[in-house]
């Protein structure tokens, strides 16, 4: 039985997320925590958060032994991209960038 979590509109960059989540795609829960625990990259704690949100959700479903869950899935989409100016000398601007990712999360018995 699948339980699954999503996170919508985290403000990260879906590139840098995405090479933190294929750290832990198909490894059991505790290992893919304690590879995000010990990763030095800003998503790796968030991936991590939403990881314990689909351990929780397996739980309320009912599944008999969470020890035997492990990352079925993991991706991350690309959000909206929030744009601003900044001014520059000269009466310029220029373009700044904030992308936004949404981060899924499916495991599985094995």
């Amino acid at each position: 039985m699948e339980a699954s979590a999503k996170l919508k509109f985290a403000r990260l960059s879906p590139q840098k997320t995405r090479l933190v989540v294929d750290m832990v795609r198909g490894k059991a829960v505790q290992e893919a925590l304690n590879i995000l625990k010990f990763s030095p990259q800003r998503p790796a704690d968030i991936v991590a958060k939403v990881m314990r949100s689909a351990v929780a959700n397996a739980e309320q479903k009912g599944i008999s032994d969470v020890d035997r869950l492990f990352v079925k899935a993991v991706f991350v989409d690309q959000g909206p991209v929030l744009k601003r100016f900044m001014p520059r000398a000269q009466g310029r601007a220029t373009k700044i960038r904030k992308p936004t990712s949404h981060i899924t999360v499916v495991l599985d018995e094995k």
